[in-house]
């Protein structure tokens, strides 16, 4: 009865006319703010992102949003493919402390759960097929909608493209994928240098002893003396000046399962060319061979002139 009454709810809130909201937003992300429904609490915002990742944020929740996930991804390789939203998987991950409305994956008036207010206060993870809907957002009803904010990052990929990478049990019982704990070929090293989300030479100092044993994988420390490219603020600078080598700082994510080399070169260790992508807000750790058998390679490849760009090994 209970799942009769919501799909009743949102056939009958979808035929409601849009309203007239006042918010921000561009290709990837939207703010808006549910005091614009305040006098039509049943009012009805269509949203639409246009973009592979990006952010939602909905102050004072009230009424609904149907946001509608367009991929501005390559079409999939696979010419057999009609749809550019075939095979992709669109995951959520709410913000900290997003409450106040449920999150729905909603097709022709029917809904399914996605993710519930206490899911969304304690960042839990969720995934789904684009091909099953778009996302509807209802605010729940409360007599103080003060302090109440629905916000979470999205991002879309294609399961072709996770291919090779496994399947990690968050709490819920939902699955996300992070990448195998495997090395990577010369190739796939010398293209991570130039399209990564971040890439630097390095070292790992320190693992995050309470989360090493978490299904998604520890965090680490890294300390960077070369940094050659971050998509967003994943390390900050110490400083430095002529006298004094800069260096950077920063936390990034390790492939769960993944054996971890601590320290440096003055301590041994060694350093390391480190590589990575942004997922979720989240910096994950990629390709992550030795400094000097990167270096190797590198050069072979520059005398080659099979390198895919050029980096400053000085």
């Amino acid at each position: 009865m209970i799942a009769l009454v919501f799909v009743y709810a949102v056939t009958t809130a979808l035929l409601w006319p849009a309203s007239s909201a006042q918010y921000s937003s561009d290709q990837c992300n939207w703010k808006g703010s549910g005091l614009t429904h305040e006098a039509h609490a049943r009012d009805v915002e269509q949203v639409y992102l246009r973009c592979s990742q990006g952010s939602l944020e909905w102050l004072y929740p009230t009424g609904a949003l149907v946001v509608n996930l367009r991929p501005n991804l390559p079409p999939p390789s696979s010419s057999s493919s009609s749809s550019s939203s075939s095979g992709l998987r669109v995951c959520l991950k709410p913000q900290a402390e997003s409450r106040g409305s449920i999150v729905y994956v909603e097709r022709a008036g029917r809904l399914r759960p996605l993710l519930g207010e206490e899911e969304q206060a304690r960042g839990a993870v969720r995934c789904f097929r684009l091909g099953e809907g778009a996302l509807f957002v209802e605010a729940l009803p409360h007599s103080d909608i003060g302090r109440r904010t629905t916000a979470f990052l999205y991002e879309m990929v294609r399961e072709e493209e996770e291919e090779g990478k496994e399947s990690v049990l968050e709490e819920g019982g939902e699955h996300v994928t992070a990448a195998h704990c495997r090395p990577c070929s010369d190739e796939e090293v010398l293209m991570a240098v130039c399209t990564s989300d971040f890439a630097g030479r390095g070292s790992i100092h320190t693992v995050d002893q309470q989360q090493e044993e978490d299904a998604s994988g520890p965090w680490l420390q890294v300390s960077l003396t070369r940094l050659y490219r971050q998509k967003t603020r994943i390390f900050t600078s110490s400083g430095g000046n002529a006298r004094a080598r800069r260096s950077w700082t920063g936390r990034v994510r390790a492939p769960p399962h993944c054996p971890v080399a601590h320290g440096n070169a003055d301590t041994g260790g060694g350093d390391y060319l480190l590589t990575g992508a942004l997922r979720l807000g989240e910096a994950w750790l990629g390709c992550a061979p030795r400094y000097q058998d990167f270096l190797k390679m590198y050069q072979e490849a520059q005398a080659s002139g099979t390198n895919p760009c050029s980096i400053d090994t000085d």
